[in-house]
């Protein structure tokens, strides 16, 4: 997501860091570029000009233009206005749920048909589930075929239960969902509405009924990202009618250029709350305005890499691969565990632009295709265990016999061992000058 954008303004502040001294009209030329690039990527031509002007503004001051490092400073305040763009100012940086003083609090998921309000009910659920909030599911879509049916197939992966009738008034389903979670004492109730392909009087009106008989403490706007400015358009239409509180971005996992990402703060002050980075129920994070801009800059995103990383290597995992690597006993075994880790976290493609610097210095093309890493672990579950732990013993039989095991040809066998024994001298030799100072390993 954004990559394009990110491309543009990367060219554009190299330029202006390359000039040492600038202008005023440096500046004027650069902004230009940069409104271009924004509404390339889809930005409303509002939210466009607005953070232009506010740039401009802050970066013709004499204080910036006469500053050793004036380009520097200049990227420093497209930063911040990004991050205003993004969202509104918090400690946290990120917009959290509101919840009810007496429970239930309700969270009413709206949006049109097909943004992916009932897999977000779900995602959000396992969410809640996972920070110790259990939630009751309505399922209050009467209206699309399997839709109540989707809604309990998501509620039994993440065991929890769902309230639904097969026909009825969404309405009443609605309220009579609110009574049923106060009666199982759950604390959250999460109702999936009906969309429509688009906006409509007979789905506000109904909407609003259901507001006005549940008292949602969140209404969340649940839109498509790849619909670009047409979810912002979209957004502003929801919030006129139903005070929208929050917005979870669909599909941000996806080939699109981000602007709905850029202007729908701007444009109905609902922050952005949580993002879908992928079709499993685990793959909902929550929004950080900084961290997106940082990443947008090419400046990384180390603390979502982080806390991506805690989340599936815990710190005894960490202390034992620790050991492994000063010991000098990292096997295949041990390759193809960190692998298998570090595929929970992602695509190696967006992990890698993760960390700061490396971004701007990989190729635009650059990719690590699922498919090789799949080939890697194809050749080293052929290996017998004692061939994972002493790769030295691989003579040509062996090396055909893994190749037609794993499907592979023996120059990629051939390949992968020999890189595996780079990196063991490589670790060898850091192990030798850290003299066992590693804090941290990295999973591979």
């Amino acid at each position: 997501m954004l990559d394009q954008l990110s491309d543009r303004l990367g060219a554009i502040f190299s330029r202006l860091t390359g000039r040492g001294k600038l202008s005023e009209s440096d500046v004027s030329d650069a902004m230009r570029e940069v409104r271009i690039a924004l509404l390339e990527a889809d930005v409303s031509l509002a939210a466009a000009k607005q953070f232009v002007a506010r740039v401009k503004d802050q970066a013709i001051g004499q204080n910036v233009l006469e500053s050793l490092t004036p380009a520097q400073t200049i990227v420093k305040i497209v930063h911040d206005e990004l991050v205003e763009l993004l969202g509104p100012s918090t400690g946290s940086g990120q917009a959290r749920l509101q919840f009810s003083d007496a429970p239930p609090s309700v969270i009413m998921l709206v949006g049109l048909q097909g943004s992916g309000k009932t897999t977000q009910a779900g995602k959000l659920a396992l969410r809640l589930k996972e920070q110790g909030r259990r939630s009751l599911l309505v399922a209050a879509d009467v209206y699309r075929p399997a839709a109540i049916a989707q809604l309990q197939t998501l509620g039994k992966q993440v065991d929890l239960p769902v309230y639904e009738a097969d026909a009825g008034d969404p309405v009443k389903i609605a309220r009579e969902g609110v009574n049923e979670a106060r009666r199982l004492g759950l604390s959250t109730v999460i109702i999936d509405t009906a969309g429509r392909l688009q906006i409509d009087d007979a789905l506000m009106r109904e909407l609003e009924q259901i507001k006005a008989a549940t008292a949602p403490k969140e209404i969340l706007f649940v839109a498509d990202a790849m619909t670009g400015q047409e979810a912002t358009n979209v957004a502003k239409g929801f919030n006129d009618r139903l005070g929208i509180t929050g917005v979870i971005l669909t599909k941000m996992d996806g080939d699109t250029r981000g602007g709905a990402a850029l202007s729908i703060f701007n444009e109905t002050g609902a922050p952005i709350k949580f993002v879908g980075v992928g079709e499993k129920l685990s793959a909902l994070e929550p929004f950080y305005p900084d961290r997106l801009a940082s990443r947008i800059l090419g400046m990384g995103d180390v603390l979502t890499l982080i806390e991506k990383t805690q989340s599936i290597y815990s710190e005894t995992q960490a202390k034992a691969l620790e050991e492994k690597l000063r010991k000098r006993s990292f096997t295949l075994d041990d390759f193809l565990e960190q692998m298998r880790q570090m595929k929970k976290l992602g695509s190696m493609t967006e992990i890698m632009k993760m960390i700061p610097g490396l971004s701007r210095a990989l190729p635009k093309d650059f990719d690590v295709p699922e498919k090789d890493l799949k080939r890697v672990e194809a050749i080293i579950c052929s290996m017998t265990r004692g061939e994972r732990r002493n790769p030295s013993i691989l003579n040509g039989s062996r090396r055909k016999r893994i190749a037609i095991g794993s499907g592979t040809q023996v120059s990629e066998v051939n390949k992968l061992v020999k890189n595996f024994e780079g990196a063991q001298k490589m670790m060898k030799q850091l192990g030798g000058k850290g003299r066992g100072k590693t804090r941290t390993a990295l999973p591979w």
